[in-house]
């Protein structure tokens, strides 16, 4: 089903009960009441309390992170203490690659 077809109620339902995937092995995993800070990924065995599978992580801004009260974790791949982690549902975002970025402004300024 195409994401644009969706009503607004529709979208909220979907995100709500999408899958929760490791942002290591990129699969979904079995879903669990809670996140451990201990826990790990059933399939690749990498931690599951990380700053790539929180709902707040968005690389660019400040320490990477949404929250603005949240302390700053200098590893994002490994597990943390962070009181406002909640874990990401559904596939993860594609990360920007500095060359595609760099391809985009050599576009645009090519003589």
């Amino acid at each position: 089903m195409r994401e644009s077809c969706l009503t607004n109620r529709e979208r909220r339902l979907y995100f709500l009960h999408a899958m929760k995937s490791c942002a290591h092995c990129q699969k979904e995993i079995p879903e669990n009441d809670r996140i451990g800070r201990q826990a790990q990924c059933p399939l690749c065995g990498q931690d599951l309390r990380v700053c790539l599978n929180c709902v707040f992580y968005e690389p660019g801004v400040f320490n990477d992170c949404r929250e603005n009260q949240a302390e700053r974790v200098l590893d994002k791949s490994r597990s943390n203490f962070c009181d406002y982690f909640q874990y990401r549902r559904g596939a993860q975002a594609p990360d920007r690659r500095p060359a595609d970025v760099q391809e985009k402004l050599d576009a645009l300024f090519r003589k």
